[in-house]
């Protein structure tokens, strides 16, 4: 019997591992949404829920993407892409925006990461690579400063390496904060009880999704497949 490997899945997109984190955002959360994968989250969260998005460069209120030829280079997130604004958002300073951050008030942050430990250590900000200069924005004040911390990312690295790791080998940018991370393989919860695999994409085994994760894996008991429509 051959041995599975990655060749034979077929890994979700970018687009698809946002569709599938927005669709866990509850109602009434007020969330922040990273550079990279967690700003396409804006434009596929449930319709149903009132989810107020905050960009830490003083906004309050960001709608999905706009359409083209409706942009306006006024109305921009703290990546610079161009956003809207959904009625009754605001703009803030970025004393009032930090003020959000460090005070506890967002329920949620989502990022993007270099690397995630089994503890939950987050390590987003810099790969220590003199190419490629460090961006520390407002990763610190969120990894501390929401209540929830989730990553999006793609599970391995372009070399085939892990980015779910047993230990950072970068430097941090918050110790213990990750409590799920969105691949394009699994959905994965960090807790008491190690790393759990709650969700995984069609044909794929928990043997060849270990194969390429560091942490020791356990899949839940009510696990299911990880499936996404096609979004564009």
């Amino acid at each position: 019997m051959a041995v599975q490997t990655l060749d034979d899945i077929t890994r979700l997109t970018r687009r698809q591992v946002a569709w599938r984190t927005a669709h866990d955002i509850e109602d009434g959360w007020y969330v922040n949404l990273g550079i990279g994968m967690p700003t396409m989250c804006s434009n596929y969260l449930p319709e149903d829920r009132e989810i107020v998005l905050q960009s830490e460069n003083g906004v309050l209120g960001v709608g999905p993407n706009p359409p083209e030829g409706e942009e306006d280079p006024d109305l921009v997130n703290a990546s610079k892409q161009l956003i809207t604004l959904l009625k009754g958002g605001s703009y803030v300073s970025h004393v009032d925006s930090f003020t959000m951050i460090r005070g506890g008030h967002l329920d949620l942050a989502l990022l993007g990461a270099f690397e995630v430990s089994e503890a939950g250590d987050l390590a987003n900000w810099t790969t220590n690579d003199p190419k490629f200069p460090p961006g520390v924005g407002g990763a610190m004040d969120l990894a501390v400063g929401a209540k929830r911390i989730w990553v999006l990312t793609e599970h391995c690295t372009r070399q085939g390496e892990p980015k779910l790791v047993k230990a950072c080998t970068y430097p941090l940018t918050a110790a213990g904060v990750v409590k799920r991370v969105y691949t394009d393989l699994a959905v994965l919860e960090l807790g008491d009880d190690g790393v759990v695999v709650l969700e995984m994409v069609p044909g794929l085994t928990l043997e060849t999704l270990q194969a390429v994760t560091g942490p020791e894996l356990r899949l839940a008991d009510d696990w299911r497949e990880l499936v996404a429509p096609e979004v564009g």
